[in-house]
């Protein structure tokens, strides 16, 4: 990977400091500008409605970039976004990284849109990459020009800038398959080099698609689940259903430290609590037998959207994959989305488990999702799970409770929590019996965060 030349950063382009408004920056490079160029993604295919999703994704670059202490600066142009600012490059890089809708993220270097000033820090970029990987590189220069009043077209930009690098370097030039790739897009105000590409989250920005709630257990699957929806443009708050008062508070502390981590990717989000453990009794005393585990996800369902209904939420998200445990067959899927109020999202209905493990670990959920802890799911459960679940059973059944007013007893136990809101995990923190136990009368994060501090180091 190519180290980027030691060149200082400068503010906005608007506004030089004064010891750097001529002349040549450190490492000589001529008045550069350290920054980062953001490539968007499906936003450009979008058509009348494009500066809806142009604005969103920029609304949400924004408050992404508050989390970074130092000022920085945005510049929007035809589908690409520039970012920088007095922070180091490789902070801005991280947090772009995260935000969802732009496709590719180059960390570049900015120069006046002069021929020489292009052609001097294109000779200093590969000068420093060959010095860097300590031997000789073949490169090719890609150009661009945005900027149709900048004399040189394209191509022949490309091939002057190529020339003078093969000239003063002695670098040979492979158009086919180069060690080094150094891309030139000319843009109204400043030309910006790079010769790094990095993947970025591609996907639609979130919020474009309107709001979800996402049902989040402590297992691989929902956290990869909410991770997709929120790729389609879906703002999601949490739900995660605990077998309290009957199990411990491990699985809270483990679905706020899920829904903290998948925060990172979009604006805000908060995790609503619901205690499941009465209700589920419930079940196993009227009778549910081997339909307990699909009537007490019908129930999951049914509150999980009378909860959306008041967020204002138009769906709900799951993290079902066909096939892959006796509840998550097709009888038994039509079984939930029968009782479900909103449409039932399953993002994962089509993955093998090893590809959500792997999109786990490249999420940062993995670790959290291996962490032990006492889930809803494993509560009362029976020895023999129905595979083929009749409606007409789980209606027989659902006829001997109130399901409604157990519905609404289910929302008034709930309580919310804000992730994020505290301070991130301390890397000295350790599991402990003594962190606090969340609970409705403690409806701000602090308590959760204790824990969520201590599943993260128990990682």
């Amino acid at each position: 990977m190519a180290i980027v030349p030691s060149v200082p950063s400068i503010p906005s382009p608007g506004r030089p400091e004064p010891e750097q408004r001529a002349g040549t920056a450190a490492g000589g490079v001529a008045s550069a500008q350290e920054c980062v160029l953001l490539k968007h993604g499906e936003v450009f295919l979008r058509g009348r409605n494009r500066a809806r999703f142009e604005e969103l994704l920029q609304r949400n670059l924004q408050d992404a970039l508050r989390g970074v202490e130092g000022p920085t600066w945005v510049k929007k142009g035809r589908s690409v976004t520039l970012v920088g600012g007095r922070v180091p490059r490789e902070r801005l890089v991280e947090c772009v990284r995260r935000v969802i809708g732009f496709n590719l993220v180059q960390p570049a270097l900015r120069v006046s849109s002069s021929e020489e000033d292009i052609g001097r820090t294109a000779v200093e970029v590969l000068r420093s990459v060959r010095e860097e990987r300590g031997r000789e590189v073949t490169f090719a220069v890609r150009a661009r020009r945005r900027d149709k009043t900048f004399p040189l077209a394209s191509s022949r930009l490309a091939a002057a800038v190529g020339a003078r690098v093969c000239e003063e370097t002695g670098l040979p030039v492979n158009l086919s398959a180069p060690d080094v790739e150094l891309n030139i897009e000319v843009e109204r105000g400043g030309t910006c080099l790079s010769w790094e590409k990095l993947p970025g989250q591609g996907g639609l920005p979130v919020g474009s698609s309107g709001r979800a709630l996402a049902l989040l257990s402590g297992g691989y699957d929902s956290p990869v689940a909410a991770y997709r929806a929120m790729r389609r443009g879906l703002a999601c708050d949490f739900v995660h259903f605990t077998g309290a008062p009957y199990t411990d508070a491990s699985s809270v502390y483990k679905a706020y430290a899920l829904a903290r981590q998948l925060c990172r990717f979009q604006p805000g989000g908060r995790l609503h609590v619901v205690p499941l453990g009465k209700a589920q009794k419930q079940l196993a005393i009227a009778g549910a037998g081997r339909y307990q585990v699909v009537a007490q996800r019908r129930l999951m369902a049914r509150t999980a959207g009378a909860l959306a209904a008041r967020l204002g939420a138009e769906t709900l998200v799951t993290g079902d994959s066909l096939g892959q445990v006796a509840s998550q067959t097709l009888a038994n899927m039509a079984a939930v989305d029968e009782a479900a109020p909103l449409p039932l999202l399953r993002p994962l209905v089509g993955w093998e488990k090893q590809e959500i493990i792997d999109e786990a670990q490249q999420l940062g959920t993995a670790e959290i999702s291996v962490l032990p802890d006492e889930d809803c799911c494993s509560l009362l459960a029976p020895r023999q799970v129905s595979t083929r679940a009749r409606t007409t059973d789980v209606h027989r059944i659902e006829r001997r409770l109130e399901v409604d007013e157990l519905v609404e007893e289910l929302l008034e136990g709930s309580w919310t929590l804000t992730p994020g809101a505290d301070d991130a995990p301390s890397a000295s923190a350790s599991p402990s019996a003594s962190a606090p136990v969340p609970s409705p009368a403690s409806s701000s994060s602090s308590s959760c965060a204790a824990g969520a501090r201590a599943a993260s180091s128990g990682a």
